[in-house]
């Protein structure tokens, strides 16, 4: 039974691993040398984002909050950046439809700003790595685009 058991665990425990498409960026508190790029499935974009901790500060919370802060911004960057390439129906980009009507912009901007904060990550000087990822169906919903 506890044989069992321990085995029954221990398959959870692999599955669980197996199904987490979020990487790791951290390892000992440091950043790993090599960081993969942007995820950009059927499905999802995903991107990362560093922020830096201003070492002025006192505080660990208000370092860990503020280099967080800078690394959603950052995320959110490079995730506008992605959507700008995207291509919709007439086979025009994203960023060209922007130029001629900028209420698209806005939108883009606010479902950018809705994207889902999957994972964060901090480095033994307070720094952070955070993952976002956005939906692409949630993203046609809020644009009313429809991508190739």
């Amino acid at each position: 039974m506890k044989k069992s058991l321990i085995i029954l665990l221990g398959l959870g425990f692999l599955l669980l691993n197996a199904c987490s498409s979020v990487q790791t960026h951290t390892k000992g508190g440091e950043l790993k040398k090599t960081l993969d790029g942007e995820i950009q499935d059927s499905d999802f974009i995903q991107t990362i984002g560093i922020g830096a901790a201003d070492q002025q500060l006192d505080n660990k919370t208000q370092k860990q909050a503020t280099s967080r802060t800078a690394a959603i911004t950052m995320a959110q960057y490079e995730m506008v950046g992605i959507i700008k390439g995207l291509q919709i129906e007439g086979g025009i980009t994203v960023s060209q439809a922007m130029e001629k009507d900028s209420s698209i912009s806005a939108l883009v901007n606010d479902s950018v700003k809705g994207a889902e904060v999957i994972k964060t990550e901090w480095t033994a000087d307070d720094g952070c790595v955070v993952t976002l990822r956005l939906s692409k169906k949630r993203l046609a919903q809020m644009t009313k685009m429809k991508f190739k």
